[in-house]
């Protein structure tokens, strides 16, 4: 509920106030107490979205110059917390240093955080500092989930968080099975250019190498016709030719 107060105010019955809230106006009704003020008030649902939302009450009378006059101020609504778990990053290797950050958002804004182990208590090497967890080295045993609880005083949050650890020597072999791969499709990609490079030298190098029966037999021809039959014939007539002594 918003009260606003409009102090020495003499002409009662002329006064209009209006109220504007995520640009809708709200009429109100007036009243006047024994103190000689005016006062009007406005009820209104509100959620966490509405959070710093403006809101303006606008007074008109008749002896207001140049319009009504107003004020406007943000809405502060209070509601509990929600919470999300950040990771240092995706992939958590054993071995290595590692943390989980708690990010709770309300209003207030929560201060006040708490780490559990879902399945029992934190393992010895892990620490609760504030809104992080921290891992000084990533144990297979360190596997689970986590939950974060955090409360502003208007409300609890919580959030779990599951931590899976990475084998560095799996994770190594994979990457290694993926660069051998690679390497064999990339020989296999440059020894088909080589061939495609040689045959293609191949057909430029013997092309019109290849001769009709016209062309063998055009030499001594008059015209295409007896080129042709040279050509079918040469052989036969080469035969011909042949003597014999006896």
């Amino acid at each position: 509920t918003l009260l606003l107060t409009i102090a020495d105010l003499i002409l009662y019955e002329y006064f209009k106030v209006v109220f504007y809230f995520n640009l809708i106006k709200h009429k109100t009704n007036l009243f006047f107490l024994p103190d000689h003020n005016l006062y009007s008030s406005l009820e209104l649902p509100v959620t966490r979205d509405d959070n710093n939302a403006m809101i303006a009450c606008a007074v008109d009378h008749p002896s207001i110059s140049n319009g009504d006059k107003r004020t406007e101020q943000p809405l502060s609504v209070l509601f509990s917390p929600s919470v999300t778990i950040k990771p240092e990053n995706d992939l958590p290797r054993e071995g290595e240093k590692f943390y989980l950050q708690c990010v709770g958002f309300g209003n207030p804004e929560p201060t006040l955080f708490t780490w559990k182990k879902k399945e029992g208590e934190l393992p010895p090497q892990v620490k609760a500092d504030g809104a992080f967890l921290r891992f000084e080295a990533l144990n297979k045993s360190d596997n689970g989930a986590y939950l974060c609880q955090t409360d502003n005083g208007i409300g609890e949050g919580e959030q779990e968080y599951t931590l899976h650890v990475q084998d560095p020597t799996a994770m190594s072999t994979s990457s290694v099975d993926h660069a051998v791969i690679g390497g064999v499709v990339a020989v296999i990609v440059f020894i088909m250019l080589c061939l495609l490079i040689v045959f293609g030298r191949y057909l430029i190098r013997h092309k019109g190498t290849y001769l009709t029966h016209e062309a063998k037999g055009s030499d001594d021809a008059p015209d295409a016709d007896t080129a042709i039959i040279n050509a079918e014939g040469g052989h036969s007539g080469a035969e011909d030719k042949k003597e014999y002594f006896i």
